[in-house]
Parts: C-alpha cells; sequence; structure tokens
C-alpha cells in the first residue's frame, strides 16, 4: 500500500487538485492524486461518501439501499478495495454458482448456473447441459450465440448501433433463451432488457464476464454493509492519505482559469490547478464551462433507467442460500441480508430478504401498499417456507437514476476524462470507460481522471497499467 509523503516539498509548491464528488470514482481519483504529492479536497454533497453503493440506519437495521456485487473480473473495483484495506470485508465465490428458481402449475424447479474447473467455453458446458429452464434445442442456440458473441470485436464502434436483442434474435435465440439466459445476467449488469441494450455493452459483459476466463464470472458481494467499506474504511483511507474531506458541502459553481475554482454552497472558494467532477452527468453538466466537451448540449438529455429495491422481513427462516434469481415471475433477485444488517443480533431467527429489481421503469414510482400486493404473494409462489411466515416489516428503497441508460447510440454520448479545459477532468461511471454503470466503471473512471491528470503534469508517478492493480 502506497500512500502520499509531505516530505520534500513545501505544501505551498504542491500542485493541487479539488475532487467534486465522493462516490467510488471520486474517491479512486482523490486517492490516486494524493498519492503523487497533490495536496486534495474531496467534496461531497452528502453526509457520507459512497454516491449510489452505501448503508443508512432504519431503526436498528443497517440497510444498504441496493443489493450491489462484483465480479473477479472487476479487477478496478477489487484493487480500490485491496487499497482500503476491505478484501476481508467481502466474500467472493471460490466458483461462480447461482441457484435459478421458477414456478409452473405449481411445481418448483431449480436450477444452476455453475462453472467448472475447465477453460473456456467448456467451464460452463456441464452446467448448461443440464440447466432445466431451456429444453435441448434452445441450449444449443445458446451456445451458438455465445461463439457468436466470443467472436466479435469490442473496439468496433458498429456495435453500439445495434441492440443486443436485434443481434441475438439474428442469432437464432427465441424469447425463451433471452428470458432464461441472456435477460437473467444481462438486466441485473445493465439495468436494461436485450432490447434496450447496445451490442457494444451486451458483448462487453458477456465476453469479459462469461468467455474470457473460467474464473471471471465468479460473484462477489460485500460481508458488511456498504457503509463500512465505501465510507467508513474510505474516509480513514483518504484521511491517512492527506484528503480533505468535505461533507454536506455542494459545488455550486466552477469557474475556469489558472488556477480554477470552485464554489461552494455555502460560500467557500476552493482553487486548484486540477478540477475533477466525478458526479453524475447531470450534476457535470451543470458545472461545466461552455464547449468543454463534444455535445455537451446532450448530457443534460443522457438517459438514466431506475433501479427498485424491495426489503421484506419474515419473523423466521424462509431462505436457505444467500441469493437466487427467479424466472418466469417479477421477482428478479432475492438476497439474504440478515447478518449484513444486524437482524440477527436484534431479532434471532427472523430474516431479511432484499429483492434487486433492475429495468422497472413502469414500478419505480409505484406506492409501497401495491408492491407489497405484488411481490410478497409472489414470494409465497417462489419459497415454499413463506405461508405462515408473518411480514414483520416491509419497505422500499427507490435509485431512480440509478445508472445510465444503455441503449444503442449511448457510447458517442460518454465523455473521455479529459475535457477541452486543461486540467479539468471528467469520472463517473457515466463516462467513457466502456463499462457499464457499475461499480467497477466508476472506478474505472478515477483512475482514468487521474491518469489524465499525471499525463497533463508530466508526472514520472507510474499510470494506472488498467487491469485494476494499484500503481506503486
Amino acid at each position: 500500500m502506497s500512500v502520499r509523503s509531505d516530505q520534500g516539498r513545501p505544501a505551498a509548491s504542491r500542485p493541487s487538485a479539488v475532487v467534486v464528488g465522493g462516490g467510488l470514482a471520486g474517491i479512486t481519483a482523490a486517492l490516486r492524486l494524493a498519492e503523487t504529492d497533490h495536496r486534495v479536497t474531496l467534496v461531497e454533497a452528502r453526509p457520507r461518501l459512497g454516491g449510489l453503493a452505501f448503508s443508512f440506519q432504519r431503526g436498528d437495521l443497517t440497510v444498504d439501499n441496493g443489493q450491489h456485487v462484483f465480479l473477479r473480473c472487476c479487477t478496478a473495483y477489487r484493487g480500490l478495495l485491496d487499497r482500503l484495506g476491505a478484501d476481508d470485508l467481502v466474500d467472493l465465490q471460490p466458483r461462480l454458482d447461482v441457484p435459478v428458481l421458477a414456478v409452473s402449475g405449481g411445481r418448483r424447479t431449480l436450477g444452476r448456473l455453475r462453472r467448472a474447473g475447465l477453460p473456456v467455453p467448456l467451464h460452463l458446458a456441464g452446467s448448461l447441459a443440464g440447466y432445466p429452464h431451456l429444453g435441448p434445442a434452445d441450449r444449443l442456440r445458446v451456445v451458438r450465440a455465445a461463439l457468436a458473441l466470443k467472436g466479435l470485436d469490442l473496439s468496433d464502434p458498429a456495435l453500439d448501433a445495434v441492440s443486443f436483442g436485434d443481434w441475438l434474435r439474428r442469432h437464432g435465440q427465441n424469447e425463451r433463451t433471452i428470458a432464461a439466459m441472456w435477460d437473467l445476467v444481462g438486466v441485473a449488469t445493465l439495468n436494461a432488457r436485450a432490447d434496450q441494450v447496445s451490442l457494444a455493452l451486451a458483448a462487453m459483459v458477456f465476453k469479459t464476464g462469461l468467455l474470457s476466463d473460467p474464473g471471471a464470472s465468479d460473484i462477489g458481494m460485500a460481508a458488511v454493509p456498504l457503509g463500512a467499506i465505501h465510507h467508513d474504511a474510505a474516509l480513514g483511507e483518504l484521511e491517512r492519505a492527506g484528503v480533505r474531506v468535505l461533507l454536506r458541502a455542494r459545488a455550486v459553481e466552477l469557474k475556469p482559469a489558472a488556477p480554477h475554482a470552485v464554489r461552494l454552497d455555502g460560500g467557500e472558494l476552493l482553487t486548484a490547478d486540477t478540477v475533477v467532477l466525478a458526479g453524475a452527468q447531470d450534476a457535470a453538466a451543470a458545472l461545466l464551462p461552455d464547449d468543454a466537451i463534444d455535445r455537451q448540449q446532450e448530457l443534460t438529455g443522457f438517459g438514466t433507467a431506475p433501479i427498485l429495491n424491495i426489503h421484506v422481513i419474515y419473523d423466521r427462516k424462509v431462505l436457505r442460500r444467500p441469493f437466487f434469481a427467479a424466472l418466469d415471475s417479477p421477482v428478479q433477485w432475492v438476497f439474504d441480508r440478515t447478518t449484513h444488517s444486524g437482524l440477527a443480533t436484534t431479532h434471532p431467527g427472523a430474516q431479511y430478504l432484499a429483492l434487486s429489481q433492475s429495468a422497472v421503469q413502469d414500478e419505480i414510482d409505484l406506492p409501497v401498499a401495491e408492491l407489497r400486493r405484488r411481490y410478497l404473494p409472489e414470494l409465497e409462489r417462489l419459497l415454499p417456507a413463506v405461508p405462515g411466515a408473518e411480514v414483520l416489516d416491509f419497505f422500499v428503497t427507490r435509485e431512480r437514476t440509478a445508472t445510465f441508460d444503455p441503449a444503442p447510440g449511448t457510447a458517442a454520448l460518454r465523455p473521455a476524462a479529459r475535457t477541452r479545459v486543461p486540467g479539468l477532468l471528467l469520472a463517473g461511471s457515466w463516462t467513457a470507460t466502456g463499462w457499464p454503470a457499475t461499480m467497477e466503471g466508476a472506478v474505472r473512471s478515477g483512475h482514468a481522471a487521474a491518469d489524465a491528470a499525471l499525463a497533463a503534469a508530466a508526472s514520472r508517478v507510474p499510470v494506472d497499467r488498467g487491469d485494476g492493480r494499484w500503481p506503486r
């Protein structure tokens, strides 16, 4: 682990930086710049760090706003965990294993998507051969499409003009294979269904996650509340690196000059040689000077997609596995959050389930009572232990602008880290990382902004190698 040394140059002679936004992109950029002898101030409007991957208190419970997972191939996010000293705060599957549950005619069928210790693509062959949610002909269709995906060139800009759904149908896929395989994975990672997703982004997800390395798709998730990692651990490391962290401080104006000036809503004026705008696209659009990037006027129209999270607490254990995915149901993914939330201590024997619902534009604003009527019967249908269990609590968290809209044509709207204004940089999962709007994409964008700042300053400090390992 490397940290910035204050020795060697007086503070006033060191380059200065202001990072606006305390999500994963901003945390990454701030740490990188602090470790390369910058005087860094990180500004965050909220009372905590972590962006859209955070925790809050609900009585005795510590609640994550949503279920955030990562894969073994998410090398940049895993690199950040290592930098924060938080490796032991997450669990990573030794091998991919996803239970997939469907109910038809009162009969429950459990399948599993899991990998063997074989090279790609044989690592998934055995699992697919016994996958009960697809017939033999449909399994062959999936194999043919997977091989075609593996052959796509991710650098081809033409992929972004095509929808994944159209491409799948041209390669022999039907509605069942799309639902039981491609959307099962794609909706959770891309926050949109195949017909609404750019082929470029979908191909990147499937090639990297399923078709690059046998272990790439192994699933990881926090073993503690997200706030323990993205706020507590991050704040501690930022402070140890010498970063000044301002919470509940909103940047309201940017004056590009030499040096730049960032005015906060409390009136304080921060001057810096480098400014990194690491918030959401609408926040960046509000601060960017005119003509700072191509197609800047379109930033405010850059679409977003929601994620709905439904939280149910039962008086008894109703699920005996850490998570599962559902088919032929409005329920998508269900996670056991009993231990992470503290419920196991405050209410022994009870169980806390969190439902993660992506691409739910038609449900994001429904009243809680309507969502309760819709989802509690579905959980009864899926889980035989639910009938007779008492619901102790039911609540909802909504992220209406959880991700950018990954529709075809999106790539042209995603700006690079550099702007036309020297010393002004962009970061955030919505920028041009090549990844969808994930924790991995956010961290990669923070590295890209730091790399651009260091390159512009002709720094001799090593830049990020692109594999997620922290530069040393």
